[in-house]
């Protein structure tokens, strides 16, 4: 069980009804525990499940499956899929083992983790050992990481609160180098104080000075801060989402931006700033570039841009907070054509999830710079658990446009949105296609794997264009053909 393949989400589909049945305990701290389902599958096809308190109170599923259920069970080369990410060292109280711990001393060879768990003992912690011990680590499929989110929503919130008011102190590993304190550097000459108050009031709902505790602990908390020797002093994350001029620190880490005009002239400009300041800097020029009327069918009038500005919002918010920061001299790059849109990216998909299924736009949620996407979601840059992928799939249904390619070619990793069908489509495999067939293409996309009567039906074909559509599609290797007579279908390759 080595790739990925829709035969897992069987084992997604057990692991979140058996978390359903998830027994609560009677916590002295008053908190909400999670529910959480978990699956193990064996080399031989041997299948158990477990979810939280099933056997006794409080045990955690991961622990009644390996401890409980197959204590004495060799267990070298199982899967185990488990929709909450396993607990990590540090995070359980006394002498207990930690999931995360239990399961590399079981030589588990694949994890398969629902979503991050937000609690900041772990966020994050949990994968990180499993990777560093060699154990393959996957995320469920986005539609079952909504599921899980929804069912743990309360305990979301709680865990959520806990990291901005300190209520759990943090393991001493940094998992980024960001996290750091920087030399000569002090809050109060670095920090945009305009900035660190939005962010406060957002978080805490409270004025906000330099010196103030909650001020101090917030930030510290959240890896802004950092003590050097007994200087406390902004780390990277810190300056880079509230300093005044991070760009003397980090020169590279900016927007630059294009427009090619109808006429061939081009305006360039550079966004800089904090984060934030270049998410809203930067879309406001896109606003100003993008043509727009003003649509009176309705009661109300409403602007109507010639492309979506909430689809290039997404775009330009998620590579601000998923690049990496640490590739030096490569930027954002924004670029608006007549043809298409393009934004590039610097650094890969996150390692757990690949561009496979990134250009499936169903790829599951799992944040590279979790402190920085914590800072968008409380200033409502950004939106949690996968929603812009959602945005972006509507493309076609909502607004009669194409999808994006995405390509990742190392630095940066590019989404290409055509500003029409049969226009600005970077993928040489597409050339020939006529209009019908790409938005055939799309759709297959977005829903393989499918049938050609599902495929007839959807766009009104007679039975014979369909199938000279599905032939010329897997003739250009763009899709291929799965079993044969009534069981045929049809399913995107990249």
């Amino acid at each position: 069980m080595q790739k990925y393949g829709s035969d897992y989400r069987q084992y997604m589909k057990l692991a979140v009804e058996s978390m359903k049945s998830s027994i609560s305990e009677a916590r002295a701290d008053k908190r909400t525990s999670p529910v959480v389902g978990a699956v193990l599958v064996t080399p031989n096809g041997d299948c158990v499940t477990a979810c939280r308190g099933e056997l006794s109170e409080g045990d955690h599923a991961e622990f009644t499956l390996l401890e409980r259920k197959r204590l004495s069970a060799d267990l070298q080369g199982s899967v185990l899929f488990v929709t909450l990410e396993p607990c990590a060292p540090g995070a359980r109280s006394g002498s207990k083992v930690c999931c995360a711990k239990r399961i590399v001393q079981r030589r588990i060879a694949e994890v398969w983790v629902g979503i991050e768990d937000p609690d900041p003992d772990v966020n994050g912690k949990g994968i990180q050992f499993l990777a560093d011990n060699g154990v393959v680590v996957n995320m469920f499929d986005s539609d079952f990481q909504q599921e899980i989110t929804q069912a743990n929503k309360v305990f979301i919130r709680e865990a959520k609160d806990r990291v901005s008011r300190a209520e759990i102190q943090p393991a001493p590993k940094n998992l980024s180098a960001l996290e750091k304190p920087v030399p000569d550097t002090t809050p109060d000459a670095d920090f945009s104080s305009g900035a660190v108050e939005e962010f406060m009031k957002k978080n805490d709902g409270v004025a906000f000075s330099f010196s103030m505790e909650g001020f101090i602990r917030t930030f510290t908390q959240l890896k802004y801060l950092a003590k050097d020797s007994k200087t406390l002093r902004p780390t990277g994350l810190g300056l880079l989402l509230f300093g005044k001029n991070p760009q003397i620190f980090f020169p590279h880490a900016v927007i630059r931006a294009t427009f090619l005009a109808p006429n061939g002239k081009e305006d360039i400009e550079t966004f800089s700033g904090c984060l934030s300041k270049q998410a809203k800097d930067s879309l406001e020029w896109v606003r100003g570039k993008i043509d727009k009327h003003i649509d009176r069918s309705a009661a109300e009038r409403k602007e109507v841009y010639g492309y979506p500005i909430e689809v290039i919002r997404e775009a330009v918010i998620n590579a601000l907070v998923h690049r990496s920061y640490d590739i030096e001299g490569a930027s954002i790059h924004l670029e608006i054509g007549n043809d298409a849109i393009v934004v590039k990216s610097p650094g890969g998909p996150v390692k757990l999830i690949g561009i496979e299924r990134l250009k499936k736009l169903d790829a599951p949620y799992l944040s590279k710079n979790p402190r920085i996407t914590y800072m968008f979601e409380k200033l409502g840059l950004s939106e949690n658990r996968g929603l812009g992928f959602k945005t972006i799939r509507n493309l076609p249904a909502e607004y009669g446009l194409p999808l994006p390619t995405i390509l990742f070619d190392e630095p940066y990793l590019t989404f290409t949105f055509p500003r029409a069908y049969g226009i600005g489509d970077s993928d040489e495999r597409s050339h020939g296609l006529n209009d019908q067939e790409m938005r055939g293409l799309d759709y297959i996309r977005l829903n393989s794997p499918i049938t050609r009567l599902a495929y007839e039906e959807h766009f009104g074909l007679s039975t014979r264009m369909a199938q000279r559509h599905l032939r010329h599609l897997v003739s250009l290797s763009l899709i291929e053909r799965v079993g044969a007579g009534q069981n045929t279908s049809y399913k995107i390759v990249f």
